[in-house]
């Protein structure tokens, strides 16, 4: 090789490089390890990540059961292995599945198309918004406080060199919902999109439809987001233009922040605006069903111009995950999936101070003067507690976030509820959703 580039050293071929970058001793790496020592080493390093902890810690990530045939279906080769559909007539399997993922998402959401798909919620709610100022020609944004503070800052990252302004609507300091009242006063007619979550930030479910009611009035879409997708086997179909989420619950593992999916669901009128691919029903030359991709509208299949996101990896891998899920339970199963969580996190508040009189999900907010000394002492219990919301709302500092679902034990609540009761948290049971 050497030869052939016409030189005699490997120190050659770095010859133009200037003598103060190159490098002049071994790299400072550790020797060689066998297979065992490497499974070993991560067994021992997953025992010490909260190994056989109960965890009670939601705020978009949310522990719920995996069922085993999750893993059984994607990791066959012909799903693992492959990325992404561009030849339809070998990619049959793959677009099938997006297929019905896309209906089911279709069905959840009440929804006439589904995308497939974008990266996660927060990816999903920026998008959403860009959809929604192309639909309106607008560019102003109204994003409710109560909106997942982290899903806020990618919509901030996006719209930062959109020149779209970006303004908060407060939430109701009792019930912890949107302050729609907020909302009418700050809307105006240069607002693209109104943004809510539901359940939101603090758990509370919000009113969407009135919240729709108020954006239309004003020219304006209505987003809605979530992050908690088991909400939606309980809840009704959201009232919104555009619905925006997180898929994580369903049978994606937490796995330290990702990779997750997020979709985007609209109306038939604004799917020419919908970011990612949408998958769609023909026949082949032989009058077969047959499947193929209907609409891609990222800049690589189509003029640069006229391209709505820049979105350009497959989650289909991640979402065949969320879709094995939906056919494991299917309606009736999840909406008793959903009523375990409704039920287990109202047994759990049933023992503590809410700070929110709002009707929640799986998750509620209470008030404790000293949230980090709560959950100190709940390690010690081998549990982990909720989240102290004074890092990202100030006035929040005496206030924890804490989530139930049906991986919560009867005796890991009650530890939980003691806790925090012994600090003064006691009060009546709270509102059903």
């Amino acid at each position: 090789m050497l030869e052939a580039c016409g030189v005699e050293s490997p120190e050659d071929l770095f010859a133009h490089l200037p003598e103060a970058v190159r490098l002049k001793r071994p790299l400072q790496l550790p020797p060689g390890i066998s297979e065992y020592e490497i499974v070993d080493y991560f067994r021992r390093r997953g025992d010490e990540n909260a190994n056989g902890y109960a965890t009670f810690l939601g705020a978009g990530v949310y522990a719920h059961y995996r069922p085993v045939l999750v893993d059984t279906v994607v990791s066959r080769g012909e799903f693992l292995t492959s990325y992404t559909p561009y030849q339809a007539e070998i990619s049959q399997g793959t677009l099938t599945t997006i297929f019905e993922f896309q209906t089911m998402i279709c069905q959840l959401t009440g929804m006439d198309v589904a995308n497939a798909s974008m990266y996660d919620g927060s990816t999903a709610l920026a998008e959403a918004a860009l959809m929604a100022a192309r639909l309106t020609g607008k560019g102003g944004l109204l994003v409710a406080r109560s909106v997942h503070p982290e899903y806020q800052e990618v919509l901030q990252t996006y719209a930062k060199n959109q020149g779209m302004p970006i303004t908060e609507f407060d939430y109701d300091a009792g019930t912890g919902a949107a302050d729609l009242d907020d909302l009418e006063r700050k809307l105006n007619d240069l607002t693209a999109a109104v943004i809510v979550q539901s359940p939101n930030f603090f758990g509370v479910v919000e009113d969407v439809k009135r919240a729709a009611a108020i954006a239309h009035r004003r020219g304006a879409l209505l987003v809605m987001g979530f992050a908690e997708a088991v909400s939606l086997g309980i809840l009704e179909p959201p009232a919104a233009d555009i619905v925006a989420g997180e898929l994580q619950s369903f049978a994606i593992s937490p796995s330290y922040g990702g990779p997750y999916a997020g979709i985007i669901a609209t109306r038939e009128k604004f799917a020419r605006q919908m970011p990612g691919r949408l998958v769609g029903e023909t026949t082949d030359t032989r009058g077969n069903r047959a499947f193929c991709l209907t609409m891609a509208t990222r800049e690589q299949h189509i003029r640069r111009e006229k391209a709505t996101s820049n979105i350009c990896t497959n989650q289909a891998l991640i979402a065949l995950m969320a879709t094995v899920f939906m056919t494991v339970y299917g309606k009736q199963g999840l909406r008793e999936l959903a009523e375990q969580n409704l039920a287990k996190a109202h047994y759990l508040a049933g023992k503590l101070k809410l700070r929110f009189s709002g009707p929640f999900f799986n998750e509620f907010v209470v008030s404790t003067a000293q949230p980090e000394a709560i959950n100190a002492e709940l390690l010690n219990r081998k549990i982990i507690g909720g989240l102290p919301l004074g890092r990202f709302y100030p006035e929040l500092s005496d206030a924890m976030l804490l989530c139930a679902t049906e991986m919560s034990r009867r005796d890991d609540m009650d530890n939980v509820g003691q806790a925090l009761s012994l600090r003064g948290t006691l009060s009546p049971a709270p509102r059903s959703a």
